[in-house]
């Protein structure tokens, strides 16, 4: 999938212990709520003044997810958040982010269409609350107050529990009432973006004139849901990567955008096997790709190359190593139309770009990059640079990560863990010095 919005945005868990008891809502106001929660004192002589406390709305069209539901639910979060509940084994998951330890408390706008009555669930980072709902008008129904142990996401979970109709209610949002900093997706433009969850990326520090870009990957076990995208091998025009497309289905994916102008990119050659077509989306190009069961926990290697062709374009080719067959396998070159250059803005990049299993979380690492200039001279590559999208740097998300693991870069997202680290950051591995073995000019055309 092409990312136009988000690939070159250079610039820019939880483990949340929750005490209290069952609870009861029913419709008593957040008012009230607010009264009965105990107030912060401090142990000095000279008490401190509390922070106040202060309510916030947060969406779920834009901070909620279906994360359980048996096969045929009906069950959707759409732009007025939660609808069509009517299974009780469906769960829905609300996420927010406290910046500092303590009492939160809670509340729920909802309606109810399709029923009169109806008992719901309200689970706060693991404490249950019941929920009563009743009537067709908005309003906002008390659910508790619970204590968060340390900063980093809260999760609240929905699910129904019994129904005088058809339906237990529809929800549009929580409100969060507390005296910590929040964060959670507020920008209603881009809650698709939100939902999809943070894009971070590595952008390397490589030579003048870069013909050959190489980079080797592996996602951990367990790191690999449907909806991810480890691109390996990115650079000014495109990128090349490994993809899970479905539970059945894993693909190695290399596109090459249009021109700027608008002029097409064009398809000179192609390996077997390889399924070549345009795209569309987010910006033009082509697309090549290679159905191929990749496996977690497997390190694959990429290589890149530019070439100008001497009459105001350039060709880029890519190359997948298949460590299960022992062998290069050719992906394809595009020819990209007024571009004359080598390699340039050479990066990796990892994204969920499946807005509904934006709660899922993924790892990648990368390993061992190298750069080989149009003399024929290898480079070892060992800085990276730390940034994120759009919805990293509007503070829409912040479960994302980045930076060095035993000798390796990395990048993280998803999953709503507490322990982010910020972007615009540059990072050092070691050297390796272990040079690439590849015979360049031997490779697969």
């Amino acid at each position: 999938m092409m990312k136009q919005r988000r690939t070159f945005l250079y610039s820019a868990v939880l483990f949340l212990a929750a005490c209290g008891g069952e609870g009861a809502g029913n419709g008593t106001p957040m008012a009230q709520a607010l009264a009965a929660a105990p107030s912060a004192s401090a142990t000095s002589a000279e008490p401190a003044t509390p922070a106040a406390a202060s309510t916030a709305t947060v969406a779920l069209a834009g901070n909620a997810f279906i994360t359980s539901a048996p096969a045929g639910a009906a069950e959707v979060i759409n732009d007025n958040g939660l609808a069509n509940w009517n299974n009780a084994s469906t769960v829905t998951s609300a996420y927010f982010r406290v910046a500092s330890a303590g009492s939160v408390t809670l509340g729920l706008d909802a309606r109810l269409a399709g029923s009169n009555n109806s008992t719901i669930r309200v689970t706060v980072n693991g404490t249950p609350f019941t929920v009563a709902l009743a009537g067709t008008a908005t309003k906002t129904y008390a659910v508790g107050t619970v204590n968060v142990a340390a900063p980093g996401y809260v999760k609240v979970d929905l699910q129904g529990v019994s129904k005088d109709g058809g339906y237990f209610g529809d929800v549009s949002a929580l409100k969060v009432t507390t005296a910590s900093t929040l964060n959670y997706a507020s920008d209603a433009a881009n809650y698709y973006w939100s939902r999809r969850g943070p894009s971070v990326h590595m952008g390397y520090t490589t030579p003048a004139n870069t013909e050959y870009f190489y980079n080797e990957m592996t996602i951990p076990t367990g790191q690999d849901p449907v909806g991810s995208y480890f691109m390996a091998n990115g650079f000014s025009g495109g990128y090349f990567g490994i993809q899970v497309n479905s539970a059945t289905e894993r693909r190695v994916l290399f596109s090459v955008w249009d021109a700027d102008s608008g002029a097409k990119t064009t398809l000179v050659s192609k390996g077997a096997g390889v399924v070549d077509n345009g795209f569309g989306g987010e910006g033009t190009g082509g697309q090549a790709y290679l159905l191929y069961s990749w496996q977690a926990g497997t390190t694959y290697r990429f290589i890149t190359r530019a070439t100008p062709d001497g009459a105001g374009a350039t060709n880029f080719s890519a190359w997948f190593y298949a460590p299960e067959a022992g062998a290069w396998r050719y992906i394809a070159t595009w020819k990209r139309p007024a571009t004359s250059t080598y390699l340039t803005g050479n990066h990796s990049f990892l994204e969920n770009f499946i807005d509904t299993n934006g709660y899922t979380g993924r790892r990648v690492l990368y390993g061992n990059q190298w750069a080989r200039n149009a003399n024929g001279t290898w480079s070892e590559v060992t800085t990276g640079r730390l940034t994120g999208d759009a919805t990293v740097t509007n503070a829409q998300r912040m479960d994302y990560a980045g930076g060095l693991d035993s000798g390796r870069f990395y990048l993280r997202n998803g999953g709503f863990f507490a322990d982010y680290v910020p972007v615009n950051q540059s990072f050092t591995r070691p050297a390796s010095g272990q040079q690439p073995t590849v015979d360049v000019n031997s490779l697969p055309q």
